[in-house]
């Protein structure tokens, strides 16, 4: 067996192959040396799977076995450390006697971090079995698998056996356990870790505030990051990360920037992974100029960046500046991801740009080789539903090289509400009953589309069908920031100390609205009440409440930014358009799909949404 063949033309020996070559001819060395010198190469030479392989034969042919765990240990420790397949380093584990508590966790580690993390927690059940006892190192990994796996009964168990163990006073346990929970969507039993840790350092903080965060409270999160200046825990790069996300979720545009401000302060600005943060916060409060600002000052830029902004760009309804910065992204040399082409595919659609659509779907499949998913499909059924093309997405959905999925005959059914389709609606409706019964959304979607036709028995009958399905329609609701504090009002909300002032502004608007010419879009709201109380039920939405409570406590032509959770009815995007022109102000409306962008009586999406 030859182990180091030699090349056809000269080449220098290097270090490596003369450490190898000059063990190997000397076969008098007892095991012992040779178990060091493997050792030893490994720790200084171990740096491709190639390698590794030399040295493994290497110590097969000079006697050393991989039953040995000595040696075994460290050629598993370096193929998992190389991020490498861990099929081969398993082919070793299998091989060893007894493996000590260093070589399971190595391979625990190894399988947690791997795309595939369910044999950590086979490897612990064939550890307990070979009555093998787990350390402190043993928890992490275990926890970190649970967390990719989002097996929450299993992480529970484990979090039991760690405190039977007398472990759980590890601050390095006890924040992988936060953010088990977290990632888990039980953020109230990572809260309660975390108000139980005796110690908390710095990774501890950053757990618990990117657990709020990314579980849709970001208020808590805020909460946190005040509380940290408190104890004296000065925030890092991934603190700043979770914080800005928090403020995106939330729209909270002035603390955002308190956020940027202090990134200069401390030198994080040129941090790749929270300028992407920041660039992502400006776009999503709908200052896309400013995340743009963001982004030609980074210094380093990756796919991350130049995604997040044409995203961005898409949902804010610049649809061509979207597409070309795109196209100066593979100017750049970078590739684009699957993630880059759903904000292109977007820009598409909400710009009407259908030939573009099609070109860009196929240039993923023969340019880049990226197969289509199913969010492609359906930005190409949205792009040909906002067109008109009804019959066509349909047959596109029909020709799809896989099942359509509830969120795509959505979006048919959406774009034949907006359109009036009602019997494709049906038919999309009927595929919707089998896939998503009981989706609120379905049900208002085709109770407007009904009510825009005048046929109210119909409209009736989805209403009753949904209080029978124990369907509840999702609540709308509409966030504001002032004065660094975020702000949530429900439609009819009289439950804010300004209730009577903010009540006496929307008669005020409502009054500057009619001598404007503006009529109530009353065609989808309930027929069995008078028109004047539909008229009050429309004045009464969330999104003109939260304008109404900022036009009360800000100076004129101060920029107002509302988030709100559902799609913007009509009715809401005329009357804020007028409002816009009334009291001369830009307003944003980010909703559930994209931006609008108000000003001087028109919006950014020109009524195309």
């Amino acid at each position: 067996m030859r182990l180091l063949a030699l090349p056809s033309h000269p080449r220098p020996p290097t270090l490596f192959s003369l450490v190898l070559f000059s063990t190997e001819t000397n076969s008098a060395n007892p095991k012992p040396v040779v178990l060091k010198k493997c050792i030893a190469l490994l720790q200084t030479c171990a740096s491709s799977k190639y390698r590794l392989k030399q040295i493994h034969a290497f110590s097969i042919k000079n006697g050393v076995p991989l039953s040995s765990p000595d040696i075994s240990k460290h050629l598993i420790f370096f193929l998992v450390s190389l991020s490498e397949s861990m099929s081969y380093a398993k082919n070793i584990f299998t091989q060893v006697q007894n493996p000590d508590i260093f070589t399971w966790n190595t391979m625990i580690r190894g399988h947690a971090e791997s795309e595939n993390p369910k044999p950590a927690i086979d490897l612990y059940a064939q550890m307990q079995i070979n009555s093998v006892q787990p350390d402190s190192h043993t928890y992490p990994f275990l926890l970190k698998a649970v967390a990719k796996l989002l097996d929450l009964r299993v992480g529970e168990m484990i979090h039991c056996i760690a405190i039977r163990n007398g472990f759980l006073s590890l601050v390095f346990i006890e924040n992988t356990l936060v953010h088990m929970y977290a990632c888990c969507g039980h953020v109230d039993s990572a809260y309660k870790v975390f108000e139980m840790m005796p110690v908390r350092n710095l990774v501890t903080w950053n757990s618990v505030v990117n657990a709020f965060s990314l579980n849709g409270r970001p208020n808590e999160a805020l909460t946190l990051f005040r509380n940290m200046g408190s104890e004296g825990i000065e925030p890092d790069g991934f603190t700043v990360v979770g914080l800005l996300s928090a403020c995106a979720e939330l729209g909270a545009l002035a603390l955002g920037r308190r956020t940027h401000a202090y990134m200069f302060k401390v030198g994080l600005n040129q941090n790749l992974h929270a300028g992407n943060a920041l660039l992502d916060l400006y776009a999503k409060c709908g200052r896309i100029r400013e995340a743009q600002l963001v982004f030609d000052e980074m210094r380093e830029r990756s796919v991350v960046s130049w995604t997040s902004l044409i995203v961005g760009l898409a949902v804010n309804g610049c649809g061509d500046e979207a597409i070309e910065l795109f196209k100066e992204m593979e100017m750049e040399g970078l590739a684009p991801t699957d993630i880059t082409f759903v904000g292109v595919l977007y820009a598409c659609s909400h710009c009407g740009m259908v030939d573009e659509g099609f070109d860009y779907l196929n240039m993923m499949k023969e340019k880049y080789g990226i197969v289509p998913k199913i969010e492609h499909y359906g930005c190409i059924v949205d792009l040909l539903g906002r067109a008109g093309m009804i019959r066509k997405a349909y047959e596109f959905i029909q020709n799809m090289p896989m099942e359509p999925n509830a969120v795509v005959w959505r979006t048919l059914l959406g774009a034949c509400s907006i359109q009036g389709h009602l019997v494709l609606a049906q038919v999309a409706r009927g595929q919707l009953l089998q896939l998503e019964p009981k989706h609120s959304g379905d049900y208002v979607l085709l109770s407007n589309l009904y009510a825009s036709e005048q046929r109210w028995s119909d409209v009736h009958k989805v209403r009753r069908r949904m209080s029978k399905e124990g369907v509840r329609k999702t609540p709308g609701y509409s966030l504001v920031e002032l004065r660094n504090r975020v702000h949530e009002f429900v439609m009819g909300d009289r439950s804010h100390p300004q209730d009577e002032q903010i009540y006496k502004m929307l008669a005020e608007i409502t009054k500057w609205l009619r001598l404007e010419g503006y009529v109530p879009h009353t065609a989808n709201v309930l027929a069995d009440i008078q028109e004047e109380e539909k008229e009050t039920a429309l004045s009464y939405h969330s999104e003109k409440i939260a304008i109404a409570f900022i036009l009360v406590n800000t100076a004129p032509r101060t920029p107002i930014t509302v988030i709100k959770n559902l799609r913007v009815c009509a009715d809401c995007h005329l009357a804020i358009k007028l409002m816009s022109k009334i009291y001369d102000r830009k307003i944003v409306v980010r909703d559930r799909s994209r931006f609008h962008h108000f000003s001087n009586g028109s919006c950014s999406c020109r009524d195309y949404w």
